[in-house]
């Protein structure tokens, strides 16, 4: 299997057919989703995560809720339809792709009149290819950065499988390993869903790029040791100025390479970039149950009595990002000005 067949979302033209990543690598199932209420559920309890997989999930969703809101509805269905798009939007409140798709499926559906589910449909589709497209191209803008990285360290998951296909992070990886710039991918385990361990080793087995796993807590000690000359992550928002918000455990990645003279390079779509938010402290941070932190996977680590702190994401101040890469070009050292000025082109 390889990025080209990794495909976490797939439409079918009445239903939506989401990859369980909860489940990966032990086994490669999908779910079967018919309406929006069952979209906002999978992309809360993590079936689909990553911030544009988050965001071309919930567009379909908006067209599974057009479908339902219109034959129920009749002309009545564009009202209707507004309680299903509030769902979603609660889904999950870091990633901004997830209301920047729905602001797109919504101005769009201010100016249809009659069965809106054809045209809806056809948005959809654009969203989740304009997403592989971009990736695609990030990849190859990332990769020219590369040159000469014998190492790699990545975190949390930021591949085919957090977008419509190819990846952020993983795109750019891809593309550089392709290129013969990058001889090894060291992955952090990410706890506490362990996407480093169950999902970027598992695509980078996939496609045979060596893969080393870490401990999240060894990645300082990996860069004292000369072994990465580029940390490559993506984002589930940044701000306005460059800060970027992303997997729990980023920001303390983004202080080790800076204090060892690693490169620290963000990929994401200027989807990613949300210009109405100054810093990263206007961020909003996810905080999950503590049952995440206190146990693997149902079965409980920790000792009866403790509590614990759960946030989801954490923000990395632009000061230490050497390169932000979108599909739009690259930002070096960012700055509001510079972020302002690749918005605009």
């Amino acid at each position: 299997m390889s990025n080209e067949t990794i495909r976490p979302i797939v439409w079918e033209g009445d239903h939506l057919e989401l990859l369980d990543q909860r489940i990966l690598p032990d086994r490669y199932e999908y779910l079967t989703l018919t309406d929006a209420d069952a979209v906002a559920e999978a992309i809360r309890d993590m079936v689909v995560r990553g911030a544009p997989a988050i965001g071309i999930t919930a567009a379909f969703g908006v067209v599974l809720a057009a479908r339902h809101r219109f034959a129920e509805q009749g002309d009545g269905w564009k009202a209707a339809i507004q309680a299903d798009i509030e769902r979603l939007a609660q889904s999950r409140p870091t990633a901004v792709n997830l209301f920047w798709a729905l602001e797109r499926m919504g101005r769009l559906i201010e100016t249809l009149e009659g069965d809106p589910v054809a045209l809806l449909e056809v948005e959809a589709i654009a969203i989740l290819e304009e997403d592989i497209a971009a990736n695609r191209r990030m990849g190859e803008l990332g990769a020219e950065l590369l040159a000469g990285s014998n190492g790699v360290l990545t975190h949390c998951n930021a591949g085919a499988l957090a977008t419509g296909g190819y990846g952020t992070a993983l795109g750019v990886i891809r593309s550089a390993f392709a290129a013969g710039k990058v001889e090894r991918v060291y992955a952090d385990e990410t706890r506490p869903w362990l996407q480093g361990a169950r999902l970027t080793a598992w695509e980078m087995v996939q496609e045979k790029i060596p893969v080393s796993l870490l401990a999240d807590g060894a990645a300082a000690h990996l860069m004292s040791q000369g072994k990465v000359q580029w940390v490559v992550v993506g984002s589930d928002r940044i701000a306005a100025n460059g800060d970027v918000a992303n997997k729990i455990g980023t920001y303390q990645v983004a202080i080790a390479a800076r204090h060892h003279g690693v490169k620290f390079m963000v990929a994401a779509p200027t989807s990613t970039i949300d210009m109405q938010v100054k810093s990263g402290k206007e961020i909003p941070i996810e905080t999950r149950a503590a049952e995440e932190v206190l146990g693997v996977f149902g079965n409980r680590i920790a000792a009866q009595g403790a509590e614990a702190w759960n946030p989801v994401f954490d923000v990395t101040p632009a000061e230490l990002v050497d390169a932000i890469v979108t599909e739009k070009g690259v930002v070096l050292n960012p700055t509001a000005e510079k972020i302002a000025a690749l918005m605009a082109s």
